[in-house]
Formats: C-alpha cells, sequence, structure tokens
C-alpha cells in the first residue's frame, strides 16, 4: 500500500518498484493491437478502453452471438434462410444422429452438405462418432435434414445452444423431428444393439434447475409453459413396431423411458439404480432437451435409443462392467443398417399418408 507521500518523499520516486512511478511508467507504454478471445470481449466490451483488433464489425456480432446462452429470433432465421437457400429446398422432416449413427444420414439422395463450422453462427460438435455436418436432401419421396453430430452440455454449451438446431429446423420448414442417441440399457430386459422406442422421459438437467426453454420466452417460437405430456408421438411409434415387425427384429424392439444425465462421465451404480427406481429404462447425455424444444415449436417427435452397452447395476471388481466409448460405436456400426431401415420405412410411411 503506498501513500501520497511516497514518489515526493527523499528518495521516494527513485526506488526500483516503486508502485506509483511503475503506474506512471505503465501509462506510457502502447496498447498493442490484439484479437481477442470471447471472454476478453465479454470483460471489455463496456470498457471505458476501446479494443483495438483486426475483426470486422460481422465477426464482433459472431463472437457477441456465440457467447450468449440464448440465440435470439432473427439470428436463428438467418441461419435457416441461409441453410434453405444454400440447399434449395425446404426440409419436411428433422434428423439428430446419434454417435455413431452418422450413416443415417448417408442414404440421403441429391444431398447438400453444409459444415457445421461454416454455417453461420453454428456451434461446432467436438465428439468422436458425431462429423459435424448438416445434410439436406431427399429420403423416401420427403425432403429432409439430418445433424450428422449433435452438441453437448458437457461440451461447454448451454442447453438452449444444444437444442438451437431444432429452432432452426423449425424455421426451415420442419413438421416432424426424429431424434436418435447411443444409450446404455438399464431394464435387465435389454440387450445389446437392441431398438428402444422412447414413449416418454425423465429430465435429470431439468432436476439441476437447467432447461433449453430458461430466459425470456419468444412466443413465435411457442408458449411460456409448454406442456410436456405425450411429447412422443403415439402413432409414429405404433406405425415403427408395426414396420419392426415387417423387419423381422421385433425381439428387439421396445418401448421405454429414457432420462438424459449431463455427462461426460457414466453413471455410478448407485445412480443407476435410483434411476431404475424411477421407471427409467435406458441412459443418456443427449435429446431430451432437444425434444423439448420440438414440443415447444409444435414438432411431432419419434425418438429412439441404440442400447450400446448394458449397465452395471451390481458391485463388482470387472473391467468389463464399465461403459467405454469405444463399445458404444462399434455397437452403433453394427446396427446402422437396421437403424436406417427403421427409419426410411417410417418416412415413406409418413409421405404415404401425407
Amino acid at each position: 500500500m503506498c501513500s501520497r507521500d511516497c514518489c515526493s518523499g527523499p528518495g521516494g520516486s527513485a526506488k526500483s518498484g516503486n508502485t506509483c512511478t511503475d503506474r506512471k511508467n505503465a501509462k506510457a507504454v502502447s496498447v498493442e493491437k490484439i484479437i481477442p478471445t470471447p471472454q476478453s470481449l465479454l470483460n471489455n466490451i463496456n470498457s471505458q478502453e476501446k479494443i483495438q483488433c483486426y475483426l470486422s464489425t460481422e465477426e464482433l456480432r459472431a463472437l457477441r452471438v456465440m457467447n450468449e446462452d440464448t440465440y435470439p429470433y432473427e439470428v436463428i432465421q438467418e441461419i435457416a434462410d441461409f441453410i434453405v437457400k444454400g440447399s434449395n429446398m425446404r426440409p419436411k422432416i428433422g434428423i439428430i444422429c446419434g454417435s455413431g449413427l452418422g450413416s443415417l444420414a448417408d442414404i440421403i439422395q441429391d444431398a447438400k452438405v453444409f459444415e457445421y463450422e461454416k454455417i453461420p453462427n453454428f456451434p461446432v460438435s467436438t465428439v468422436e462418432g458425431h462429423a459435424g455436418k448438416l445434410v439436406v436432401g431427399n429420403l423416401e419421396g420427403a425432403v429432409v435434414m439430418a445433424m450428422q453430430g449433435r452438441f453437448h452440455f458437457y461440451e461447454g454449451y448451454p442447453l438452449a445452444k444444444c437444442s438451437m438446431p431444432v429452432r432452426v429446423m423449425k424455421l426451415c420448414g420442419v413438421e416432424y423431428l426424429f431424434a436418435t442417441n447411443a444409450a446404455g440399457g438399464i431394464n435387465p430386459k435389454y440387450s445389446v444393439g437392441d431398438i428402444m422406442l422412447m414413449h416418454d422421459h425423465v429430465n435429470m438437467l431439468g432436476f439441476a434447475g437447467n432447461s433449453p426453454l430458461q430466459g425470456p420466452n419468444d412466443p413465435r417460437f411457442g408458449p411460456r409453459f409448454p406442456a410436456l405430456v405425450n411429447s412422443y408421438n403415439k402413432e409414429l411409434i405404433n406405425k415403427a413396431l408395426e414396420i419392426g415387425k415387417q423387419m423381422g427384429i421385433e425381439a428387439n424392439m421396445h418401448v421405454g423411458v429414457y432420462s438424459c444425465l449431463g455427462g461426460p462421465t457414466y453413471e455410478t451404480i448407485a445412480e443407476l439404480k435410483a434411476l431404475r427406481m424411477m421407471g427409467v429404462d435406458a441412459v443418456g447425455m443427449s435429446t431430451v432437451h432437444e425434444v423439448i424444444t420440438a414440443r415447444h415449436c409444435d414438432m411431432k417427435v419419434f425418438a429412439f435409443s441404440l442400447i450400446t452397452n448394458k449397465c452395471a447395476t451390481e458391485y463388482s471388481d470387472k473391467k468389463d462392467d464399465e461403459a467405454n466409448h469405444d463399445e458404444v460405436m462399434a455397437v452403433a456400426k453394427n446396427r446402422q443398417k437396421a437403424c436406417c431401415e427403421l427409419v426410411a420405412r417410417l418416412i415413406r410411411q409418413i409421405q404415404a399418408s401425407s
């Protein structure tokens, strides 16, 4: 701590390291031009001293948008317009491909592919098995748009950003959302490779106070307090079950309850036991916030989990009982053909009945 006379006292200003002298000298140093990180931009946006940088007005705006917890309607409309104009198509069905299920987008014909990093104001996927591409094209007579890679809460994105692409889909013209994921099977009747059609969910992130609808509500998307009873379309579930019979995989199909945890850690045995007591059949780290956003937008939802591992619900020292991402990817690769056929046939039926 320096006093008022620290520099005026005998020999005060001559001392090296003198606080006041250092401050005076510091002011004389010219400010270097920098390219601000998003955090430095936020910290200095209201500062009296202007940041000198080489970013354009558009780049600065993009930085501000990327640092917001939610996207305003106008920005989402700009993204939708970019996709519609770039593809020259208006999709009716949106597909979100889960871990290892990116091949769902590979069956789309006359495809226009957008890399996430080249879509203005779009987040970027960072997880293995998520290619980070948006594919628009034709599938079974319908125009679809498919996300090869989603965004997760554990990647550091707020839930509103994780589910923002669903609102983009809505403004592109999408009426149906197909959400897929790789999940761990808690129900002891489930086997690895089974498909669970989701008819309800337990939103564990919501229990902790997190929601993709947090913040001011924009009525152009939907109501302030949307109801989530019957979020998963019963007609589509019944059609999918019938398709499963036609494919000969009815023994490997179930209808159950999914739960979303934050990740990226897999669940403890105590957590899995608690989830099972709540009626949860499969657990993962995605989908629920996307479904909430889709229902808020009044979209019809069909979702399924590919069971890629059986969750250990008893204490054991066996390493084989521990879940791992490599196992998830391997199972998804082996079952991707059946998943693709299920989705394609269901889209064909939607088109036939429209």
